[in-house]
Formats: structure tokens, C-alpha cells, sequence
């Protein structure tokens, strides 16, 4: 199967757009530790630990979602150079490094997700049981 110079390019929409969703829950993460090494300071006997953890799993995902999703536009682009320089073996199977790549930061951006609904769960029951 031959591809030509425009399809790698397909994929720069969306992973522009991915990173910077992976962006968004990057700042909002940083906002809830910042939020909760408030609470710590005002509250010390709160028992937070549990939330620490869950939020240095999710900034270490987002960190790695990240990584890959870079790793796959730039591998995209050298995609792209090869087919323009007509090396389309090394393009095609660059290209296709670039998907599995692509793959695995949403692999990833789906356990983060999981990770992060699960919080809001705890939170959720935590609240219920507070207004009975």
C-alpha cells in the first residue's frame, strides 16, 4: 500500500488537539494539589492521603500522555520528510511507529480518565454521607 506526503498530515489536527485537552487536565490537576496543599495547611488533621496519591498517579499519566503524543506528531513529521524525499518504505513504517505511539498516549489519557472518575466518586460519596 502506497500513502502519500498528506496522510501523515491527516493525524496534525487532532493531535494538536489532543495535547492541548492533555493540556486542559494537566492545569486542572495542578489546580486540585494546589487547592489541597491548602486544605492541608489549614486542616492538619485531614486525612488526604489518599487523594495525594491519586493525584501523583494522574500528573505522572498526564506527564506520559503528553510525552507520546509529542513523540507521535514528531514522528508524524519525519514521516512526512521521508515521503517528501521519496524514502516511502522508512515513511510508511515511521508513519505507522506514529500510530502505535499515537495508541498508547490514548491508552493512557483512558487511565487517567478511570483514575479521575473514580476520585469524583469517593468525593461524591463522601458528600452524600456528610447531607444524611
Amino acid at each position: 500500500m502506497e500513502i502519500e506526503i498528506s496522510t501523515p498530515a491527516l493525524l496534525f489536527p487532532a493531535i494538536s488537539l489532543l495535547l492541548l485537552a492533555y493540556t486542559n487536565r494537566f492545569l486542572t490537576t495542578g489546580q486540585l494539589i494546589r487547592s489541597i496543599s491548602r486544605q492541608a495547611k489549614e486542616n492538619t488533621n485531614q486525612d488526604l492521603s489518599g487523594q495525594i496519591q491519586n493525584l501523583k498517579k494522574r500528573l505522572e499519566l498526564t506527564k506520559w500522555m503528553q510525552f507520546f503524543g509529542v513523540v507521535s506528531i514528531l514522528m508524524c513529521t519525519v514521516s512526512m520528510f521521508a515521503l517528501f524525499l521519496g524514502f516511502h518504505t522508512i515513511g510508511k513504517n515511521v508513519f505507522g511507529v506514529s500510530l502505535i505511539i499515537m495508541c498508547l498516549s490514548l491508552l493512557l489519557s483512558l487511565w487517567e480518565v478511570y483514575i479521575s472518575s473514580n476520585a469524583l466518586n469517593l468525593e461524591l460519596k463522601d458528600l452524600f454521607n456528610k447531607c444524611k
